[in-house]
């Protein structure tokens, strides 16, 4: 199997922790490479659901090397605690199938501060954030001011960082917001701490990246969030504060581009969006509701409500184009089942199918009607096996967007997948 980036076509939620997990006994590693546990990635094995939120979805496949990347924001005890969590459930994740770059920034108690604070004064016109810091952390990455899992290591390093920076956090906080100001001694001490139980993780993750690629092994990198969340190419401002597009996998995990040979895109089989911001294909009323309870349409972090709508092709046809999308994979299919009529959305009203508008907010669907299915599909393992208006449904999509759909998810357990080409073929 080549080197593949799995990568949201949408707004995120796509099922994209479903897709790494069936994808990952051919591989021998998995790399988150952006974003932090503002995402949260489901997966569900045997009826039994774990949602991951730092850790690479491969971390419940024994041998697999699960590595986060130096583009990833790190919460150190959020990610404790999700290693503890797999314990609890007979996991355990060795030095050797966990590996975190010491380059990976860290998120510390002022982000979250300031994250909460900046929302919450923003009022109506706020982003729509998780609040978990990882938009303050970035930009404290890119000014300079960061610290960083290496830092965590060395208690004179993150000493001289911590005195760097906290005076200057401490005003905004408290001048600014009327919020309550940090310690230097008691961050220093209790991250340190916890530096302690995350250091015999660290490593170079580039050079364990290179050594599995130079032993024939494959890599699956696996995207955070969606591409119109992109900090460039999303729908500013209410994006995420990373690279989400495919171009982000070499960057933020130190893997080069012609390392590369597969973008699978994950696209779900109708659009949802968390928070704030701008939503073409978007439904109101009873139907947005039945979407909803059917997907389980709760965000996996925050547990807010996704808005729900019809599948936009103009929106996964751009994606495609950014990413650079080979492949695609449907997810959610089932939850359509027993819709009479399914609008497509195919385009935008007066926007050539080659272009893209310059904002959304003007942006009119141009639907088209597909005529729906009953019945449960949830069981059928072969193209052949689902109603025919169904695989109608799936090859209109296909043709709108012009990418081949390989993998189609007809329910949410590892199992209720149906593979239709050759990636993800078993020894494929």
């Amino acid at each position: 199997m080549p080197n593949v980036i799995v990568i949201g076509t949408q707004w995120g939620d796509e099922g994209k922790g479903k897709v790494v997990d069936a994808l990952t006994h051919h591989v021998e590693a998995v790399v988150r490479f952006q974003g932090g546990n503002n995402a949260g990635h489901t997966l569900v094995v045997n009826g039994e659901k774990l949602v991951l939120h730092l850790l690479p979805s491969g971390a419940l496949h024994p041998g697999c090397v699960c590595v986060i990347g130096n583009g990833v924001v790190v919460d150190p005890r959020i990610l404790l605690e999700e290693l503890g969590a797999l314990v609890g459930r007979g996991r355990t994740l060795s030095t050797e199938e966990l590996v975190i770059s010491p380059h990976a920034h860290v998120i510390m108690p002022y982000h979250l501060a300031l994250d909460r604070l900046r929302e919450a004064a923003l009022g109506e016109h706020r982003i729509g954030t998780t609040c978990r810091g990882i938009g303050p952390c970035y930009e404290d990455k890119v000014a300079r001011r960061g610290i960083t899992v290496a830092h965590l290591l060395d208690p004179d390093a993150l000493t001289a960082r911590l005195g760097a920076v906290l005076h200057w956090k401490n005003r905004e906080i408290v001048e600014w917001y009327g919020g309550e100001a940090f310690d230097l001694d008691a961050l220093r001490s209790s991250y340190l701490a916890l530096g302690e139980r995350l250091a015999p993780y660290v490593r170079d993750a580039t050079a364990v990246l290179y050594r599995v690629q130079r032993r024939g092994g494959s890599i699956l990198f696996e995207g955070a969030q969606g591409t119109f969340l992109d900090i460039d190419h999303g729908t500013y401002p209410h994006v995420t504060s990373s690279n989400t597009v495919a171009g982000a996998a070499c960057a933020g995990s130190g893997v080069g581009p012609t390392s590369i040979q597969e973008v699978v895109g994950i696209a779900k089989a109708y659009t949802t969006r968390v928070g704030s911001g701008v939503f073409p294909s978007e439904i109101e009323g009873p139907l947005a509701d039945t979407l909803q309870i059917r997907g389980a349409e709760l965000g996996a972090t925050t547990g807010r409500p996704r808005r729900c709508g019809w599948f936009d092709a103009a929106l996964v046809r751009h994606a495609a184009r950014l990413n650079g999308i080979t492949r695609i994979a449907l997810t959610k299919l089932d939850v359509l089942s027993g819709l009479e009529q399914i609008p497509i959305c195919a385009g935008y009203e007066g926007i050539d199918d080659d272009d893209f508008p310059t904002s959304l907010s003007d942006a009119v669907p141009r639907y088209e009607n597909i005529g729906g299915w009953s019945g449960d599909i949830t069981a059928c393992r072969t193209l052949d096996a689902l109603p025919g208006p169904c695989r109608a449904y799936i090859d209109r999509i296909q043709e709108l967007i012009g990418v081949p759909i390989e993998l189609i998810s007809v329910g949410p357990d590892r199992e209720a997948t149906i593979r239709a080409g050759d990636l993800f073929a078993p020894g494929g």
